[in-house]
């Protein structure tokens, strides 16, 4: 029998409930290991993520997991679903390609604590190439204050272990789906489900028509980004002298979450951040340059910034000052004009980089340390062996990737795909960055076919992607082969606990059922609703699926829809 799967037949609604939250129960106790790379030793001179001025919290709050349900990258206020352009963090970004990314010097780790509700024994490929390895889902009464993803052995159950149920059949599944896919406020919908063990298609509706996939864009961000980079790379943002002007140069390393708060007002989705997913302070860079400065003798400084790692325009298509920001590779607390906002769609400084500047100037000056007029962007990128005054590193990329799927960050995707392009030696642009993801994923052997990437946040309504790319690709992250991907499983929302799914699967949906049970990607643009992830089905089966619809539909009563059909997934054996 599979192991992972429950004794027996789930029964009913409190079965699968308790079942669920016991899953997510292990899954905070045993904190947030497995594949996700564990923070490294910073180099001599940078700040720890815990260190001064990060004192173990984040700086980029955003919204908290279950307060803002599932808000997303549409575009239009009111009915967001989960755009993440706010600033949650889970990970920090950084390129062995780029000259601001470090790469650590500890290996990512895959083991983790094994959760006493499941194994964790991911087996083989299937012939198809697309791998296989089981996901328990985790879920729990109540997520801790600074709980994170659940380990990847919390998340993966072993694929094979002997005789047991057999799999889901097409006939089954469409009996199964027949009343809930005829709601008409799903209006078109392209669904795929396959089996998450081996990645096999066990049934489909439009699976193979490409459609707008919004948030779950991300997915494909995701997949290619820890495929080209290091889970342990962490973004450096430096100080350097210029030796041009005789000032300092800040020099932006392409790290959204850098934050000018203090320590203790220092959030992530609305709860107090822990020593492994901090973000880096703006503070202690400055104490750490004004250090440098008084001991030369230096009171007094000329200082310009230097943004050159970024190549294109600074606006994405869809820019709206809310819901994502300015796209640049220098910026303190996502941009947000008020750094403290748990607002839907915080409003955003126009320019980023100038106000990142200016805060670090009055850091120095808090520090004894006066800057000369206002900061400028340098004439020219900082010299490669420019001495370094200061430099703090921001959390992993495996943190980065996972706070960025379960918070539906915008702005941190954009950043990350960035981060992607100069490791496959594109432009850090949103057209490199869309063609770093497409040739990442073809070389991965995803079929591309319908495939159109704009963007690395979904925000793009030119996006498309079929529903069987989707199920692929989180048949990658579960794939024994491929475990630097598993923070794509990790990272994904929790039915009615965590990030953008908060809010979702409750009393009065049709499908709190499966609360604890579905852990998946929401995406939402005007009219488009989508949703892909995993769901352990009545036979303690781990299921793959991709659901997109296009409706006239209000936003909640469409989404009501498609979680009723996700239930129904997790309520039946289906053979």
């Amino acid at each position: 029998m599979r192991a992972g799967a429950v004794s027996g037949r789930r029964r009913g609604g409190t079965a699968a409930g308790l079942f669920g939250a016991s899953l997510l129960v292990a899954a905070t106790v045993l904190g947030a290991g497995g594949a996700s790379a564990q923070p490294s030793a910073p180099p001599s001179g940078s700040a720890s993520p815990g260190g001064p001025g990060a004192g173990g919290t984040r700086g980029d709050q955003g919204e908290s997991d279950g307060r803002r349900g599932d808000k997303e990258n549409r575009g239009e206020k009111g009915d967001r679903g989960d755009r993440g352009d706010r600033g949650e963090e889970s990970g920090r970004p950084g390129s062995p390609g780029s000259t601001s990314a470090r790469p650590s010097t500890t290996p990512p780790s895959t083991a983790a604590p094994t959760p006493p509700a499941s194994s964790s024994a991911p087996a083989s490929a299937s012939a198809s190439g697309s791998a296989s390895a089981s996901a328990s889902a985790s879920a729990s009464a109540k997520p801790s204050a600074v709980a994170r993803p659940a380990p990847a052995a919390a998340v993966l159950a072993a694929a094979e272990a002997g005789p047991g149920p057999g799999l889901p059949t097409a006939q089954g599944l469409q009996q199964a789906l027949a009343t809930v896919l005829t709601d008409q406020n799903l209006g078109t919908v392209g669904l795929a489900v396959a089996d998450a063990a081996d990645g096999q298609l066990l049934y489909g509706k439009g699976e193979n028509t490409a459609a707008t996939p919004a948030s779950t864009t991300k997915l494909a961000t995701s997949v290619a980004a820890l495929s080209l980079i290091p889970g342990d790379t962490r973004l450096t943002t430096r100080v350097v002298k210029n030796a041009a002007t005789g000032g300092i140069t800040l020099v932006g390393g392409g790290d959204p979450t850098l934050t000018a708060l203090p320590a203790d007002q220092v959030q992530v989705a609305g709860v107090p951040a822990d020593p492994d997913t901090a973000p880096a302070s703006l503070d202690a860079l400055a104490r750490q340059t004004a250090a440098a400065l008084k001991a030369a003798g230096t009171t007094t400084v000329a200082l310009d910034y230097d943004v050159s790692l970024y190549t294109g325009p600074l606006l994405h298509k869809n820019h709206d000052g809310e819901n994502i920001a300015a796209v640049t590779p220098l910026m303190v607390d996502e941009g947000r004009t008020d750094p403290k906002s748990l607002a839907d769609a915080p409003a955003r400084v126009a320019d980023p980089a100038g106000a990142a500047a200016d805060a670090f100037a009055n850091l120095l000056k808090a520090q004894g340390v006066t800057v000369q007029g206002r900061a400028k962007a340098a004439a020219a990128p900082a010299a490669a062996d420019a001495p370094v005054l200061g430099r703090v590193d921001s959390p992993t990329m495996a943190r980065l990737v996972e706070r960025m799927l379960t918070t539906s960050d915008n702005t941190l995707a954009e950043a990350i795909a960035r981060q992607a392009a100069i490791a496959a030696h594109q432009p850090a642009a949103f057209e490199g960055a869309a063609t770093a993801v497409t040739q990442e994923l073809t070389r991965l052997g995803v079929p591309m076919t319908g495939v159109v990437l704009n963007d690395g946040s979904g925000l793009h309504p030119g996006n498309a992607i079929p529903p069987a790319v989707l199920v692929k690709l989180l048949a990658l992250a579960a794939s024994a082969q491929h475990p630097a991907l598993r923070p794509v499983l990790t990272g994904l929302p929790i039915a009615g606990f965590t990030g953008t799914l908060g809010k979702r699967f409750g009393a009065g949906s049709g499908a709190a059922d499966a609360a604890g049970l579905v852990r998946a990607k929401t995406g939402s643009l005007s009219g488009v609703n989508t949703l892909a992830g995993t769901v352990v089905d009545a036979e303690g089966r781990l299921l793959a699926f991709a659901l997109m619809t296009r409706t006239g539909a209000p936003v909640d009563t469409a989404r009501a829809a498609m979680d009723r059909v996700v239930a129904r997934l997790a309520a039946c054996g289906c053979h």
